[in-house]
């Protein structure tokens, strides 16, 4: 590991940190925290912690001594000040004349001790960090230190291997008694450069935030050097795997489907994929003992909270067997739901307070032959998970490299998982009307199906972005933000669209949703158009929504938990303009298209809806065609755009607003929704 620490970069981020009011000491803390919070071999997701200890003033001018701490939850990798609250250092230190204190009382008396009442919550180690007198102090989950640590004798390895430079804290569940243990290990040798809390994680500190951070690359380099040294085969591969495994893609949406729960509304509970491979992933999940190691538990018990104890391992799957594999991965997951349950009961009854069960659900899931999967809520969600489990695999390869992988107890890492503090990291709160669901809506790239894509997203749809011209799919994508996906695609190409929806498997574990929004508007009398042109249009507006809507279906299928087919049809479907013959009769296909999906599939819970939409500003309804609709009817081109009953012009924000609402209403199937500001002729009633 080598030291990222510039000064010529230091002091550049440091003066414009200063220049807005935070004081030189603060900016090189966060400037610190960033360069340790971007490397994933030493933190991920909220781990970690890092605090400064340095003078304020309080409201009467009077110097006061603060410790800037690391805010729970808070990401060190974009740590800003906000996210290092202060908080009044002496009270803090005269809590260690304390015997014991409750985890409830330390969070109160902490958050009491805070300079501005409605900043984030210290830290849970913040008494341990207080409790050292260095100004500044580094923690870090270090997989290479854990990978020494997580052993039957890792005190004595890690004693061998740093000597006297560091102290070597037995394990202690985070709080106020670690803070305790951790200070009394110090005080026996005054002069140690850092601490190893076994089976956690590592402290460093110094006087200047490049002695702490640089004394922190300085002693997990030398665990990843001892991890070099007489290192035992990797793991020995297993003989059992078919010679011909089916498409990841083919087989993720059904173990989506199986991992998603029914709620009493009738709706469900479901989740999102994020699968990972890489060749040191495969040599673990391939290996002929992964039932061991991989179940043993978590490296570090920071992680409980995102990944449980213990991975899923499910059965492989051979080319033309997946429906064969659809029983072997149900009693997978039953005996893995089974064996949390007993897990929890067997814990519950030792612990003073009963606690209610987490969902027993798993969150990784190994995959021999593939990889592995992460599962969350999110596509963020289940990318850190992900994350965590590569770390994982990382620490155990290396531990079972050069000797035998053994964390926490079981019962510590019971503590952990359901220890209140812990899950207050995830934090909490209602979730949008459409999360952990995946939409997909075809020609994205603008307009309507922009402002389709932008409205899923922003009811928290995952969502893939399809459109015949790439950068502009990959602009709607982009206009989304965070994980979103755009795809070049043409919808009149199956081979096109397969491919599509098979990248849209692999990147979420399936879809829910699909807006079948793509379509162009043929003109001509329809005694004189062109055969060809005709077929072109058909070929768009009915056939494309059927190769979208059938590879949909099978997607659907294949998860069992329902699903939405939304069509736009425009206002043509029902109500026919002159000289639109070439446009008009494939929309009226597509109507009837998406009524035959209805009666198809209704009992599987696919519903299948349509938008009547009319006069619609977007790309497709070009100046010259507004101003010649206009002339036709006498009409100028403002009253034109907005000649409908409520007299005002309808937008693509208002016909996406139609397919949410769609999306949304779980009882209605069959149904074609007008968005047009009013056309008596253009009503389906």
């Amino acid at each position: 590991m080598k030291s990222l620490w510039s000064d010529w970069e230091a002091e550049s981020r440091v003066s414009v940190l200063v220049e807005n009011g935070i004081s030189r000491e603060l900016a090189l803390r966060i400037y610190s925290s960033r360069l340790l919070g971007g490397d994933p071999r030493l933190v991920l997701h909220g781990g970690g912690n890092v605090s400064l200890k340095t003078m304020t003033t309080d409201l009467f001018g009077e110097d006061l001594a603060v410790l800037h701490i690391k805010g729970s939850g808070w990401d060190m990798a974009h740590i800003e000040a906000a996210g290092l609250p202060a908080v009044r250092l002496a009270p803090l230190l005269a809590l260690r004349r304390l015997e014991s204190l409750s985890d409830e009382a330390m969070v109160n008396f902490q958050r009491g001790a805070l300079l501005d009442s409605t900043a984030p919550t210290p830290s849970v180690e913040t008494l341990l960090h207080a409790f050292l007198p260095h100004k500044f102090v580094d923690h870090t989950h270090a997989i290479a230190v854990l990978s020494l640590s997580d052993q039957p004798n890792g005190a004595a390895l890690c004693r061998e291997l740093y000597g006297e430079r560091v102290g070597i804290v037995p394990y202690v569940m985070p709080g106020f008694a670690l803070a305790k243990a951790a200070a009394e290990v110090f005080a026996r040798n005054p002069e140690v450069e850092g601490l190893i809390l076994e089976k956690h994680g590592i402290f460093s500190f110094g006087d200047t935030a490049k002695q702490a951070y640089e004394r922190m690359i300085d002693l997990v380099t030398l665990a990843e050097e001892r991890l070099q040294v007489n290192r035992k085969p990797s793991f020995a591969k297993r003989s059992d795997l078919p010679l011909r495994l089916a498409a990841v893609e083919g087989f993720a949406p059904i173990l989506r489907g199986q991992l998603a729960s029914p709620l009493q509304s009738g709706a469900w509970k479901r989740c999102v994929l994020d699968f990972r491979t890489s060749e040191a992933i495969r040599t673990y999940v391939d290996g002929q003992d992964v039932g061991r190691y991989s179940q043993i538990g978590v490296v570090t018990p920071d992680h409980t909270i995102r990944t449980k104890n213990w991975p899923l391992v499910l059965p492989p799957v051979e080319v033309g067997e997946v429906e064969a594999w659809l029983p072997r991965v149900k009693a997978s997951l039953l005996a893995y739901v089974e064996h949390y349950h007993t897990y929890f009961a067997r814990n519950n009854e030792r612990v003073q307070h009963a606690k209610t069960e987490l969902d027993p659900f798993p969150t990784v899931i190994l995959a021999p032959g593939y990889g592995l999967f992460g599962v969350g809520s999110s596509k963020k969600a289940a990318m850190a998970v992900a994350d965590i489990a590569v770390n994982t695999i990382a620490c155990i390869t290396d531990a079972e490299a050069i000797g035998t992988f053994q964390p926490v107890s079981e019962a510590d890492m019971f503590d952990c998982e359901y220890w209140s503090l812990e899950q207050a990291k995830l934090g909490s709160g209602m979730e949008k009307p459409l999360a952990r669901q995946v939409a997909v809506v075809t020609g994205g790239g603008g307009g309507i199906g922009r402002a389709t894509a932008l409205a899923f997203a922003r009811e928290g749809c995952e969502v893939a972005v399809l459109d015949i011209n790439a950068e502009a799919a990959a602009a709607t994508a982009k206009a989304i933000g965070g994980t979103a996906l755009g795809l070049a695609c043409d919808v009149t190409d199956p081979k096109s669209v397969l491919a599509a929806f098979q990248q849209v498997c692999l990147a979420f574990g399936g879809m829910d949703i699909v807006v079948s929004n793509a379509g162009a508007a043929w003109q001509g009398s329809i005694g004189e158009v062109d055969p060809e042109q005709l077929r072109q249009s058909f070929e768009l507006n009915f056939f494309a929504h059927q190769t979208v809507a059938q590879n949909a279906v099978r997607i659907l299928r294949a998860q069992g938990t329902g699903g939405c087919l939304l069509f736009n049809t425009s206002k043509q479907a029902l109500n026919p303009g002159k000289a639109f013959g070439p446009y008009g009769l494939p929309k009226a296909a597509a109507l009837f298209l998406m009524k035959q999906y209805a009666l198809d599939y209704g009992r599987e819970g696919i519903r299948s809806n349509a938008i009547n939409a009319d006069r619609i500003r977007t790309g497709l309804l070009t100046n010259e065609m507004i101003t010649l609709r206009a002339r036709a009817r006498g009409v100028s081109r403002d009253d034109y755009m907005a000649g409908n009953l409520l007299g005002q012009e309808v937008l693509p924000e208002d016909v996406a607003d139609g397919f949410v609402f769609l999306a949304k209403a779980s009882k209605t199937t069959a149904c074609t929704l007008t968005v047009d500001g009013g056309n008596i002729e253009g009503s389906p009633r």
